[in-house]
């Protein structure tokens, strides 16, 4: 339950510019003075608090326990208390249905938080206020439309749900390791020759030749071909093919592996606010175009992935020789 809702509804109401059926008369205390004056000031709040990049994110955090709550307690107050069964079933629709909504909200300014710059926060928050008021008045004089439209966006959140959370996912743990992990650029960098245990299996089905591993580095995935984004997984290169990587990762219980062909590909470091960025792309700006996401502490580690690859890339495919070790100094770029 968002803080412009109550406002708003409590302005309606005190002002008369709604009349509220004899039905509904329990959100009249919504007009009440001391509540459109509280609502107000938390409006308020976070009319300037949606706008500021992370901040935003922070006081969605706190909103995530009071939203659903607020939806379940201004539910049973319209709906009264017919029965205890009746209750229960309120209290868990219009909770659920709040923190849909809210996490909708919260997951998208979260995502929209790694954008370089501000003005997309803002456009979101007015969209946002836009959307409230808008659908309040609708309510008001359509409400079979309103209805049908809430029904539409709930159903269309639920099936995005899944890739929504993912990316989610991914930004709060780029998040945590770059509070927790100081990035280095001048270090020694070590590339893994083991796969986690998890994803060796995968890497096996998919390796019919036998091929033996000369780095395999955790990432998560970004774009890709036959590659869904937000998988969390790790590049494989081989010795016997080093003009070849493969992804292995999992996608829920499925396991996804996936080769790319380097020919006449360019490999690029793409650094950001919290991750580094393996780029994979024609040499020509079209075609396939492949992305893979590192914490931003492992700088060291991608470079010297794209060292590596530009390296093998560098010799005809006659001449090319395998990675003599696993280890380098990565140089700043």
């Amino acid at each position: 339950m968002s803080s412009v809702t109550v406002f708003a509804t409590g302005l309606a109401i005190h002002f008369h510019w709604i009349v509220l059926a004899p039905q509904y008369q329990s959100l009249a205390i919504l007009g009440q003075p001391i509540v459109i004056t509280i609502s107000g000031v938390l409006f308020l709040l976070e009319f300037f608090a949606d706008k500021i990049p992370w901040i935003d994110s922070i006081w969605d955090a706190v909103h995530t326990i009071i939203r659903p709550i607020g939806g379940a307690l201004l539910a049973t107050q319209v709906l009264g208390h017919s029965s205890p069964t009746l209750d229960v079933i309120i209290v868990l629709l219009a909770g659920t249905t709040a923190l849909a909504t809210h996490t909708a909200k919260a997951t998208t300014r979260l995502l929209s938080n790694t954008s370089p710059e501000p003005f997309s926060n803002i456009a979101l928050s007015v969209g946002e206020d836009a959307v409230v008021i808008g659908g309040l008045a609708l309510l008001h004089y359509h409400p079979i439309i309103a209805f049908s439209i809430f029904l539409i966006a709930l159903a269309a959140f639920f099936y995005f749900a899944p890739k929504i959370l993912r990316a989610t996912k991914v930004k709060l743990w780029l998040v945590w390791r770059k509070l927790n992990e100081p990035a280095f650029f001048h270090r020694e960098a070590t590339l893994p020759l083991n796969l986690p245990a998890k994803l060796a299996p995968v890497f096996s089905k998919q390796n019919l030749l036998g091929e033996t591993i000369a780095w395999a580095v955790p990432c998560v995935s970004g774009r890709g071909r036959r590659i869904p984004p937000n998988l969390f997984g790790a590049l494989v290169a081989t010795n016997e093919e080093p003009r070849k990587l493969t992804f292995v990762g999992r996608k829920g219980s499925k396991p996804v592996a996936q080769t790319i062909e380097l020919d006449g590909m360019t490999i690029a470091r793409e650094p950001k606010f919290l991750s580094e960025n393996l780029v994979i792309f024609q040499a020509e700006g079209r075609g396939q175009k492949y992305s893979f996401i590192f914490p931003r502490s492992r700088a060291a580690e991608v470079e010297r992935i794209g060292d590596y690859l530009r390296q093998n890339l560098s010799f005809p495919p006659a001449t090319e020789t395998p990675l003599q070790g696993a280890t380098a100094t990565s140089s700043a770029t």
